[in-house]
C-alpha cells in the first residue's frame, strides 16, 4: 500500500504566544518548544499584556504562555482581559513565573489558567501541556 491511499489524520499544528518581559526567557521558552518536536506552526512573542491582546486581536492562537510580573499589562491584567472574550475561550492559558503564592495560584485558576509553571522549570512540563492540546478530545 503505498503512502499516497493512506488515509491518515493531518496532525494539528499549534500557534503559540510567549508573554514575557524578560527576552532571554522568551528565548528559552521559544527553544524549549522547538525542543519538543511537536507541530508548532507559528510562535508569537509579547513583551507584556498590551502587546499579547495586540497579537490575539489579529491571529488565532492555541495556547499563551504568560509570565505574571511584567510592566506596561501585567499577565494577570491579560487573563482578565482575556477572559472578558468569548473568542478566546479555546485558548489554553499557561503561567510560567517566579511567583508561585497561594494568592497568584488561586487568582490564575480563577482566570482559567491550565497550568501554573514556576520558574525555573523542567523543559518535559512544557512538552507535557503541548503533547495534552495536540491530542485527539
Amino acid at each position: 500500500m503505498s503512502d499516497a491511499s493512506t488515509a491518515e489524520t493531518p496532525t494539528r499544528t499549534l500557534k503559540i504566544l510567549i508573554v514575557d518581559d524578560s527576552a532571554t526567557m522568551r528565548a528559552v521558552l521559544r527553544r524549549v518548544i522547538q525542543l519538543t518536536e511537536m507541530p508548532v506552526e507559528h510562535i508569537y512573542e509579547a513583551r507584556n499584556g498590551r502587546e499579547a491582546l495586540k497579537i490575539l486581536d489579529g491571529e488565532s492562537v492555541d495556547a499563551v504562555f504568560t509570565d505574571i510580573n511584567m510592566p506596561v499589562m501585567t499577565g494577570a491584567e491579560l487573563l482578565r482581559e482575556m477572559a472578558k472574550q468569548e473568542r478566546w475561550n479555546d485558548i489554553l492559558r499557561i503561567v510560567v513565573s517566579t511567583d508561585g503564592s497561594k494568592l497568584r495560584r488561586e487568582e490564575a485558576r480563577e482566570l482559567n489558567v491550565a497550568l501554573y509553571v514556576e520558574k525555573p522549570f523542567r523543559p518535559e512540563v512544557v512538552r507535557d501541556v503541548l503533547v495534552q492540546i495536540t491530542s485527539p478530545a
